[in-house]
């Protein structure tokens, strides 16, 4: 039957807006997880004087699964819509918590040089306040070397949590030592984006844009 010029016209029903995602999802409760593992991690590396092998290998182990942890919560909140403000703040919270654990503990302990340390850290505060100094213009996106740098970082550092002797103990200098040269390299690279997004973005203020 036709309607009429007069007729109500029919109206799809209005889908319902989706939730946002609460605090207590799964990624958010993986990341809080990594959080908690950075005293646990510390203690057992400095247990019994930080250079028994056995306490190094429990080290070793909460410091692997909280690098694991790290790629499971970014891909699930990702996957399945979970992204939240406490995620955006606490995840790289917790990543650099961990590493830098990791990395000062090894230098305490003397297994690790410190300006190795102290590299990888400034790199890490450096990036941090370059993304604060361009964001009102544009967010420095994550790179494809920056992703390797941090794997490498995670292996290298991985590697002499163990008490390894031999040419495992030579392996682990040389993946140290390709993660430090990612770190400065990758660390210029974001210092040329965030040049040039600064740059950019002055440029289309000037204009009106």
């Amino acid at each position: 039957m036709t309607k009429g010029p007069g007729a109500p016209a029919a109206t799809r029903p209005t889908p319902a807006a989706v939730p946002p995602p609460g605090l207590w999802n799964i990624a958010n409760v993986l990341t809080m997880f990594r959080l908690l593992l950075v005293p646990v991690f510390a203690a057992l590396l400095f247990a019994d004087g930080g250079h028994d092998p056995k306490w190094r290998a429990f080290a070793w182990a909460a410091f692997a699964v909280a690098m694991i942890t790290d790629v499971f919560d970014g891909a699930l909140a990702r996957s399945m819509g979970l992204i939240t403000d406490f995620g955006r703040i606490a995840d790289p919270i917790a990543d650099k918590a961990i590493m830098g654990t990791g990395l000062i503990g090894l230098s305490v302990l003397g297994d690790l040089p410190w300006w190795v340390t102290a590299v990888i850290l400034a790199r890490e505060l450096g990036i941090t306040l370059l993304r604060f100094w361009v964001i009102r213009y544009a967010v420095i996106p994550a790179s494809r070397g920056g992703k390797i740098k941090t794997l490498t970082q995670g292996i290298a550092v991985g590697m002499y949590v163990l008490v390894l002797t031999g040419p495992l103990a030579t392996g682990r200098a040389v993946m140290m030592a390709v993660a430090v040269v990612l770190t400065v390299g990758t660390g210029l690279d974001y210092l040329v984006q965030a040049l040039r997004l600064r740059r950019e973005g002055i440029a289309r203020e000037r204009r009106g844009d």
